[in-house]
């Protein structure tokens, strides 16, 4: 039986998300697989969702539906990089009033900082298909903080399937960023919600 390979971008990118990540260090067929490279994200397709709580009992949510970057593999020390850039600007939210505050000074300042930025440490290619915690560097309103996500095992079972997203899931203090008003009527704490799609090979890096 003939078996035909497929293209080596496509496979290690269909490797990355579907859980078969290791294949990704296989060489391909044209050659010697590069020690590094580059998947861009899917920015019309990868967003971020959070939720904070008003009176510590209603969930109030909003999405960043634009996400930026890139992952970086690693395949000498199979490990993959996260480096995903959220629009504040375009912020979303059920409620327009919401949505206006959430922009503004009080809370993500989007006229002076219309970016949020994280950047993940190297995570083991093993860990993107089994799960687990992931650290990495969130820079909000100019500040710089380490957190820590939980990373979804991957649910997808193959590598045929290009859709499987990574999904991460965890929780910063807003006051950590600089945002301390209003703490009689809401939450410190803002939930995080994480799906990625990669796209195609981001050549030298980031745009």
């Amino acid at each position: 039986m003939e078996i035909s390979l497929p293209d080596c971008r496509s496979l290690r990118a269909r490797a990355l998300l579907v859980g078969l990540l290791l294949a990704a260090l296989v060489p391909c067929a044209s050659g010697q697989a590069p020690q590094s490279e580059s998947l861009l994200l899917d920015s019309a397709r990868s967003v971020v969702d959070f939720e904070i709580k008003v009176l510590w009992l209603v969930g109030v949510h909003g999405r960043f539906p634009r996400v930026h970057g890139a992952i970086t593999l690693d395949h000498l020390r199979n490990t993959a990089t996260v480096d995903a850039r959220l629009d504040t600007t375009t912020v979303t939210m059920r409620n327009r009033s919401h949505e206006e505050w959430v922009k503004s000074a009080e809370f993500f300042d989007a006229k002076r900082y219309p970016e949020i930025r994280f950047v993940s440490e190297p995570i083991p290619l093993q860990r993107l298909q089994s799960g687990g915690d992931i650290e990495g560097t969130l820079t909000l309103r100019g500040i710089s903080k380490t957190v820590q996500f939980e990373l979804a095992a991957a649910t997808c079972p193959g590598a045929s399937n290009e859709d499987c997203p990574v999904e991460a899931e965890g929780s910063i203090r807003r006051s950590d960023f600089g945002m301390k008003s209003r703490h009689g009527t809401l939450a410190d704490r803002v939930d995080l919600s994480f799906t990625i799609y990669a796209a195609s090979p981001a050549g030298s890096g980031v745009h």
